[in-house]
């Protein structure tokens, strides 16, 4: 619900984007270093697996053993905005495209459990924290509207994933690809300086057998150069 809550936001905002024109900079070529940060949430929590959670109820300590079942958590990440071109290649004027780098890091919500390699070693049921987290590298292309506005609304139509999960899967693999989809905005604050409100939707193909979609709201500061 907060993802789409957020998108429906995003959108809305990006409809009124025009009544916030202001000077451009004439120092800005548009590329830019930005950080990100925010809500994270995965639609499939990772309970009941070896690495998880030692299968949970399910595992060697019975009924009433802790799940890893978090689905919620933090995002934070950053990136470069390059400059492709300035009116998409004759296309569009007033409008860039960009190809964007990114690297992100998230920690979804996490139990303290039964942790399966030293349970197996001592024979007695050892517990500890358990994190789940995902290292994601995307490069996407990135479309910015209303050239020469301070406010300026942007969507990715499709981006490619690179997904790394941690603990491993129960068939011990760790790497998965995906694409992505978003929108934003983004305000010149002064000179070479934006924030940025960012959301986005992260669709998995799933080859560590695990649910790995997920969702991100968060925002962003950038700097351009």
């Amino acid at each position: 619900m907060r993802i789409k809550f957020a998108l429906i936001m995003l959108t809305g905002m990006m409809l009124l984007g025009g009544a916030f024109a202001g000077a451009a900079n004439a120092d800005e070529t548009g590329n830019q270093v930005f950080f990100r940060g925010g809500w994270a949430g995965m639609t499939s929590d990772r309970a009941g697996e070896a690495f998880t959670d030692t299968f949970g109820p399910a595992g060697i300590a019975g009924a009433g053993a802790p799940r890893n079942d978090g689905q919620s958590g933090y995002y934070v990440g950053a990136g470069l905005d390059l400059v492709l071109s300035k009116d998409v290649w004759g296309m569009m004027s007033k409008t860039w495209a960009i190809g964007e780098i990114g690297v992100e890091y998230k920690r979804f919500n996490s139990n303290t459990v039964i942790v399966p390699a030293a349970t197996l070693a001592s024979g007695a049921v050892v517990t500890n924290q358990v994190q789940i987290t995902m290292l994601t590298v995307d490069v996407a292309p990135k479309i910015k509207f209303l050239e020469g506005n301070r406010l300026r609304p942007w969507l990715i139509p499709v981006g490619l994933d690179f997904h790394v999960i941690s603990p491993p899967s129960n068939a011990t693999t760790v790497l998965d690809i995906g694409v992505q989809f978003g929108a934003g905005l983004e305000y010149r604050l002064y000179k070479a300086f934006h924030v940025g409100l960012d959301g986005r939707y992260h669709v998995s193909t799933d080859q560590t057998q695990t649910s790995n979609s997920f969702g991100t709201v968060g925002g962003y500061v950038g700097i351009s150069f």
